[in-house]
C-alpha cells in the first residue's frame, strides 16, 4: 500500500506540473471538447506540442482516479491490515479527485474562467497534500523514532500547531499565485503596468509562508531523539522554500519569457506542499494496526 501511494504523489505533483504547462504554453484549450480531445481519444491528425499537454494532463488526471480508486477497494478489502483512518482518507481522495474531473471540465468548458482554474489548482494542491500525508502515515516508524516513542508516546503540543501554519499560509500563497496566473496579471503588469495587485499580493504573501516554514524547520532540532523522519521533511521545506524564492525573483527578471522557470516555480509549490503534507502524516496518523487484545482493551 505505501507503494501505491507513494505513486500518487509522484503522479499528483506531475499533474500539477503538467497543468502548470498547459497554462504557460497557452495549451487549456488546445482540446477543445471534454472529455474526449477533437471528438477522439486519440487526436493523431491533431498533434502539436499544445495538444499533446493537454492531452498527457488530462491522461493523467485519469490515470490518478483509477489509481485512488484501487487504493480504497484495497483500504476496504484488507481494512483489518491497514490503520483506521485509511478507508476514510482514500475515500476523501477519491471524492476530492472525483471533483477535481468536473473542474477540469468546467475550466474547458467556461473558457478557463478564473475562479474556476484557480479552484482546480486548490483541489489538485490538496490532494497532492492528502496523499502525502497518507504516505508517511502508512511507513513504519524507524527503529530510533520506536524508541523515542516509548519514552515519549507523542510529540510536544507545541509542534502540532507548526506544521498546520506552515501548511495554511503556503497553501494560501498558491492559490495567490493561481489566481494571479489564470488572470494573466503578472504579465499585464510587467508589460502594461494593470493588474499589478496581484502580483503584490503574491509577492506579501511570500513573506509570511517563508517565515512559517523556517521557523518549522528550526523547531525540529528541539525535536525529542529520534524524530529524525520529521527533521528531515522539515529542513527539506526549508530548502525548497529558499529554492522557490530564488525561481520566483528569477521569473520576475526573466519578465516569465522562459516558460521552463515558470514551470518550475509552480513545480516547486507542489513539492513544498508534498513535504508538508509528509509532516503532517507523520505528526497526525499512526501507522500502527490496532491488535485484537488492542481491540477489546479499548
Amino acid at each position: 500500500m505505501p507503494l501505491l501511494t507513494a505513486h500518487l504523489v509522484v503522479a499528483l505533483v506531475a499533474l500539477v506540473a503538467i497543468g502548470g504547462a498547459t497554462r504557460v504554453m497557452e495549451a487549456g484549450l488546445a482540446c477543445p471538447d471534454w472529455p474526449l480531445c477533437y471528438g477522439v481519444l486519440w487526436p493523431g491528425h491533431q498533434w502539436n506540442l499544445q495538444v499533446f499537454l493537454e492531452w498527457f494532463h488530462r491522461l493523467d488526471a485519469f490515470l490518478v482516479g483509477v489509481a485512488l480508486l484501487l487504493l480504497f477497494a484495497l483500504s476496504l478489502r484488507f481494512r483489518t491490515r491497514f490503520p483506521g483512518w485509511l478507508p476514510w482518507s482514500s475515500g476523501l481522495a477519491l471524492a476530492l479527485v472525483a471533483v477535481q474531473g468536473g473542474l477540469g471540465a468546467l475550466t474547458v468548458l467556461s473558457q478557463l474562467a478564473a475562479p474556476t482554474v484557480t479552484l482546480h489548482l486548490a483541489t489538485a494542491l490538496t490532494l497532492v497534500l492528502l496523499l502525502s500525508a497518507m504516505h508517511q502515515g502508512l511507513e513504519r516508524p524507524e527503529p530510533e523514532a520506536a524508541a523515542a516513542a516509548a519514552a515519549s508516546r507523542s510529540l510536544p503540543s507545541w509542534w502540532t500547531t507548526l506544521p498546520v501554519l506552515a501548511a495554511v499560509l503556503v497553501g494560501a500563497q498558491c492559490l495567490l499565485g493561481g489566481a494571479m496566473a489564470s488572470r494573466w496579471a503578472a504579465d499585464l503588469c510587467l508589460q502594461a503596468g494593470e493588474g499589478c495587485r496581484w502580483l503584490f499580493l503574491h509577492r506579501q504573501g511570500a513573506y509570511p509562508a517563508a517565515v512559517a516554514v523556517l521557523l518549522l524547520a528550526a523547531a525540529s532540532l528541539a525535536l525529542p531523539a529520534g524524530r529524525r523522519r520529521l527533521r528531515g521533511l522539515a529542513f527539506a521545506a526549508a530548502g525548497l522554500v529558499v529554492v522557490q524564492v530564488v525561481i520566483g525573483v528569477l521569473t520576475l527578471r526573466l519578465q516569465l519569457a522562459v516558460p521552463a522557470v515558470t514551470v518550475a516555480h509552480q513545480l516547486t509549490a507542489a513539492l513544498l506542499v508534498g513535504v508538508l503534507g509528509g509532516l503532517w502524516g507523520l505528526t497526525f496518523l499512526s501507522p500502527s494496526v490496532p491488535t485484537p487484545l488492542e481491540v477489546a482493551h479499548g
